[in-house]
């Protein structure tokens, strides 16, 4: 068999191109079969001449004894370990895994039989015991690949939760502190409008906190709900001012139509314009003006925020959305706020995206569909 394996070597590869070209969504590269079919060819191509020598143990070097060996990997089992690796990296499955060894399988058989080639039984166990070897070594690193993946995953989503959970929690907590320090710096009434601020903040610590919790139990609700823009935009505007006051920027809200409304969960798109205002007052140039605006375009109610950071720096706009992401420009920053904001956002079929306005600054664009009051 070891002759005939030699002298047919690039005939059986090609039929092993040809049935993998045959599977849906599926393409034979040289990248994917460096570590297959090809050397798993040479390896059994060499078992066989080995034992044809009365050589054992450098058949069991190149192959591994039957059943494997979990300690000390042969040939073929660190070239399929590598070839498991890699078909995961590539996007494959755990069936497709398996069908690259059982091709080689079909094609030697299917070429045996069409040129008459017999093989001893002898070498039809071994040629079995090498797939066997060659599968399982490719399935278990497959599936050890794949595990260890999963689990990052899952670890880089808890992370990014916790993430978004205290970066939250750290703001309301930050408009609370400031409506407490503007109380009391100007012994103001706790019912008028600063109050208002105080009470929607710790509202909304406590709303973080619902979620946080209902989240661990697996439970959920829609709290969306139709409101007038114009409350909403003042309601914002209360807020962004007390922050506004300690960052040097000049802050201003442009008059909103009373009769635009939508339908959002009004605390968390409160929060992500919130992030919106906030990182636009640190990254305006000093004494420079931030706008809010709002108004109707079409069938949908789009929020501006606009600022005068100078414009973004090149590849900026891509990368200020997704979060945990170090940059060395300042005003690129990790992005966890508005990453935030986006997929607040976004829950409420809106969209959020920015545009780049060079030497100038940025504006930062909220799109919800338009509705109606009531």
């Amino acid at each position: 068999m070891h002759r005939f394996l030699f002298s047919n070597r690039d005939e059986l590869i090609a039929r092993c191109k040809a049935k993998v070209a045959q599977r849906p969504l599926r393409a034979a590269t040289e990248e994917q079969l460096a570590h297959g079919v090809p050397m798993f060819l040479d390896q059994l191509t060499r078992t066989l001449a080995a034992e044809e020598d009365d050589k054992m143990d450098v058949s069991i070097a190149i192959s591994g004894p039957s059943g494997g060996d979990t300690l000390a990997l042969s040939e073929i089992g660190v070239s399929a370990t590598a070839h498991g690796k890699e078909l995961l990296h590539l996007g494959y499955t755990v069936d497709q895994v398996v069908h690259d060894y059982g091709d080689l399988c079909q094609a030697i058989t299917d070429l045996a039989f069409e040129r008459d080639a017999p093989f001893a039984v002898d070498e039809f166990r071994t040629l079995n015991r090498c797939l066997d070897n060659a599968i399982a070594d490719a399935v278990t690193e497959f599936s050890f690949q794949r595990d260890a993946q999963i689990s990052m995953q899952q670890v880089a989503g808890e992370k990014q939760r916790l993430g978004f959970l205290v970066h939250e929690l750290r703001n309301s907590l930050g408009s609370a502190t400031l409506a407490v320090r503007a109380l009391e710096l100007g012994n103001m009434a706790i019912s008028g409008a600063t109050g208002a601020v105080l009470k929607r903040s710790l509202s909304t610590l406590g709303l973080l906190i619902s979620r946080a919790t209902a989240e661990v139990r697996g439970e959920g609700a829609d709290q969306r709900q139709t409101f007038s823009v114009a409350s909403f935009i003042a309601d914002v505007d209360l807020v962004a001012r007390l922050d506004v006051a300690r960052k040097g920027a000049v802050f201003e809200v442009r008059a909103v139509d009373p009769s635009l409304a939508i339908m959002a969960n009004r605390d968390l798109l409160h929060a992500a314009l919130a992030n919106l205002l906030q990182n636009a007052f640190k990254y305006t140039k000093e004494n420079s003006m931030v706008t809010l605006s709002a108004y109707a375009s079409g069938e949908q109610v789009l929020i501006d925020v606009e600022d005068h950071c100078g414009g973004l720096p090149k590849g900026g706009t891509a990368r200020m959305f997704i979060p945990f992401t170090p940059n060395n420009d300042r005003r690129a920053g990790l992005g966890l706020g508005l990453s935030i904001a986006r997929q607040s956002i976004e829950a409420d079929y809106g969209t959020l995206t920015v545009r780049d306005v060079p030497g100038s600054g940025c504006v930062f664009t909220i799109s919800l569909p338009l509705h109606s009051l009531e």
